[in-house]
């Protein structure tokens, strides 16, 4: 089974439950386990290389929404080369 966690909680159960050779992509905030950190980042911020104030999220953020857009962007090159049987992820939250 490949697996893609777009969730940083989900990637540390799927290494809990010792299936972390089946994990093939994870998102820029997936950390822990450390190990983690070494498998391709499937899930990208949108200010990934970037350090916007707080000013600037806020607006980007409002906008993208607006838009219908999500605040990640999905590499999804690596994803289809991934081939994933299964994708855990989550609906983001309204804060």
């Amino acid at each position: 089974m490949r697996i893609c966690s777009f969730l940083p909680s989900a990637t540390e159960i799927v290494y809990d439950l010792g299936l972390k050779d089946s994990l093939y992509g994870v998102t820029h905030e997936c950390d822990y386990p450390p190990e983690a950190r070494d498998k391709p980042h499937v899930v990208h911020s949108v200010f990934e290389g970037q350090e916007p104030t707080s000013g600037e999220i806020s607006r980007v953020i409002a906008e993208r929404l607006a838009q219908g857009l999500g605040i990640y962007e999905i590499d999804s090159d690596l994803l289809n080369a991934a081939r994933p049987d299964l994708l855990i992820t989550q609906a983001v939250c309204e804060v």
